[in-house]
C-alpha cells in the first residue's frame, strides 16, 4: 500500500458542492487527489464535510490547488496520516444510501430497503456508488425511460465504474443484451464481484452482464455487440463530445443515448455535438449543476 493522507475541512453544502464541481473543471487537476463531500448527519442537511485524500504527505503545491477550488477564503483544513489502507476505498466508505426513483443504492453498511430495487455496491477502488448528482440522474431517467416505454435489447453502460448503471438497467429490462465497458482494468474486477453481490448472472445472454475493459468503443467484442439500441455513458463533458462520432457508429437508427457527467454549463456544447451526428434531445434532467440528457438518434 503506498502512504496515504486525509485533509478534513468542514463548510457549508454551498461551498463545498462548489469546490467539487470547481475540481471537475480544473483542466490540470491532479488526478492522485481524491475528493469526497458528505453531508454530515441527516438532521443537518446544509452542514457538509470534505475529506481530501492523497498518495503522499500534503505538501504547498496540494494545498494551494486545493485551496483554489474555493471562491473566497478556504476553509481550515486536518492533516493525518491514514494507516495502511487502500484509500482510494477509503475515500468512498461512510455514505448513506441514496433513493433514486424505483432504486435504493447502498454500502454493506446499510440495510436493504424491501420496498425498492435494492443495489449493493461496496467502497471500492472504481467510483459509482450513486452518491454523485448524475449517477442518480441516470437511474431517474432510466426508470423514465421504461414509463415512456422504451424497450430496449441490447444495450451497453460505456464508463461503467463499478457496473451500478448496467445492473439498474438490467433490472428495468430482463430480457436485454447488458454490456459494460471501462477504460480502468481495475473495474472489471470489481464489476465482477458486485455482479455477485446483486445476484446478476456474468455473461452474454439476455439478462447477463458482459463486462470488458475496453478504450471507448474500440474494442473487437463490443465492435461484435453493436449496434445498440440504449448507450448510456456517464463520464465528463470532453470525453463525450470527443466520442460523439463513436456512440454515433455504435447506436442503431432510432435507438437512444443517455449523457451525464457534465455541467449544465457545458450542456449546449454536448448538444451540439451529438445534433451534428443526428441525435436529438427527447428529455432532460438537473441535478443540482449537472445535467442528464435522454437524446434519441433520427
Amino acid at each position: 500500500m503506498v502512504e496515504a493522507w486525509k485533509l478534513t475541512a468542514f463548510g457549508s453544502k454551498a461551498v463545498i458542492e462548489a469546490a467539487l464541481v470547481a475540481q471537475e473543471l480544473a483542466l490540470d487537476w491532479d488526478e492522485d487527489i481524491v475528493l469526497a463531500g458528505f453531508e454530515i448527519a441527516e438532521d443537518k442537511p446544509e452542514e457538509w464535510r470534505l475529506d481530501v485524500y492523497l498518495p503522499r504527505r500534503p505538501n504547498a503545491t496540494d494545498r494551494r490547488a486545493i485551496d483554489r477550488l474555493f471562491a473566497g477564503k478556504p476553509p481550515r483544513f486536518k492533516a493525518e496520516k491514514l494507516p495502511d489502507a487502500d484509500w482510494v476505498t477509503e475515500s468512498q466508505k461512510g455514505v448513506n444510501p441514496i433513493r433514486a426513483g424505483r432504486f435504493h443504492v447502498r454500502t454493506p453498511d446499510h440495510p436493504a430497503d424491501p420496498e425498492a430495487v435494492d443495489l449493493l455496491i461496496p467502497a471500492s477502488q472504481a467510483f459509482g456508488t450513486g452518491q454523485h448528482a448524475t449517477t442518480a440522474g441516470c437511474l431517474i431517467m432510466l426508470e423514465r425511460m421504461k414509463r415512456e416505454g422504451l424497450a430496449p435489447r441490447n444495450l451497453i453502460d460505456v464508463g461503467t465504474g463499478t457496473g451500478l448503471l448496467a445492473f439498474a438497467a438490467r433490472s428495468l429490462w430482463p430480457r436485454a443484451l447488458v454490456t459494460a465497458s471501462d477504460i480502468d482494468p481495475v473495474c472489471e474486477i470489481v464489476v465482477e464481484e458486485n455482479a455477485r453481490l446483486n445476484r446478476v448472472p456474468p455473461g452474454g445472454g439476455r439478462g447477463q452482464v458482459l463486462m470488458t475493459t475496453a478504450d471507448g468503443l474500440d474494442d473487437p467484442l463490443l465492435a461484435s455487440r453493436a449496434p445498440f439500441d440504449l448507450l448510456i455513458a456517464n463520464i465528463l463533458a470532453r470525453p463525450l463530445i470527443a466520442m460523439a462520432p463513436d456512440f454515433a457508429r455504435a447506436v442503431a437508427p432510432g435507438g437512444s443515448v443517455v449523457l451525464a457527467g457534465l455541467l449544465t454549463t457545458q450542456e449546449p456544447a454536448v448538444r451540439r455535438a451529438y445534433r451534428l451526428r443526428g441525435f436529438r434531445l427527447a428529455r432532460r434532467l438537473e441535478r443540482g449543476d449537472w445535467s442528464i440528457l435522454w437524446l434519441r438518434r433520427r
